[in-house]
């Protein structure tokens, strides 16, 4: 696996360079697809009079969806032991997920054994009933309760959640979902982050804008 390091505001000694070689072994083990290790290391002063640190981004870049970990400590060393100890659980969970959904498929399935519908609560009609529908020996009885229609729209409601768009990004790849809606924790925006082809992500948002009512009044 390829490994690029760059420092901002700091140089990279060799013995950093040497850790992370050392380090990246676990990440390595996790994820045997990976072709690029990318790690970043920003040195930042303030003037208020807190002290310094160090932040280590590790961007995981393979045949698969991109994985970030950041961390922050006064000793870029800590900080890298920080950062790759949050890429490996997530690199972990991704596993384990992997593997679960191979043993235990979610959704329907046939099982070639039983010749059963597996996974949805729907009981298959035998072929008498058919034929007996089919050949009009079975009445067929139509509710006119409701109109039909081919939109079945479904709504759910959640509490919001602030989080960073990493978070959310995590988040989502914990659930197994394509989107997840949060709330930005940097702009206070409504927000999505989703999947894009070549295992990109995209994050959508809506900027806060006064309500229609307060719009037309003013």
């Amino acid at each position: 696996m390829e490994t690029s390091i760059v420092g901002v505001g700091v140089g990279i000694t060799d013995r950093f360079r040497t850790v992370v070689e050392e380090k990246i072994a676990k990440i390595q083990m996790l994820a045997s697809r990976a072709q690029r290790l990318d790690v970043k290391v920003t040195h930042r002063v303030y003037r208020n009079g807190r002290v310094p640190d160090e932040t280590v981004e590790l961007t995981l870049i393979g045949k698969g969806p991109v994985v970030r970990a950041e961390a922050t400590d006064g000793d870029k060393f800590v900080a890298l032991d920080l950062a790759v100890d949050k890429m490996s659980e997530q690199l972990r969970r991704a596993k384990e997920k992997r593997v679960d959904g191979r043993q235990h498929p979610r959704g329907a399935h046939f099982e070639k054994g039983s010749g059963a519908l597996e996974g949805i609560d729907v009981q298959p009609a035998s072929a008498d009933i058919l034929h007996a529908v089919a050949t009009g020996s079975m009445p067929v009885q139509q509710s006119e309760e409701e109109e039909y229609s081919p939109v079945v729209i479904r709504t759910k409601s959640f509490d919001a959640e602030w989080m960073t768009v990493e978070e959310a990004v995590d988040r989502m790849e914990l659930v197994g979902h394509d989107f997840f809606l949060f709330v930005d924790v940097r702009t206070d925006h409504p927000s999505v982050v989703y999947r894009r082809k070549g295992w990109d992500y995209g994050v959508i948002a809506l900027s806060t804008q006064a309500p229609p009512s307060e719009a037309l009044a003013s």
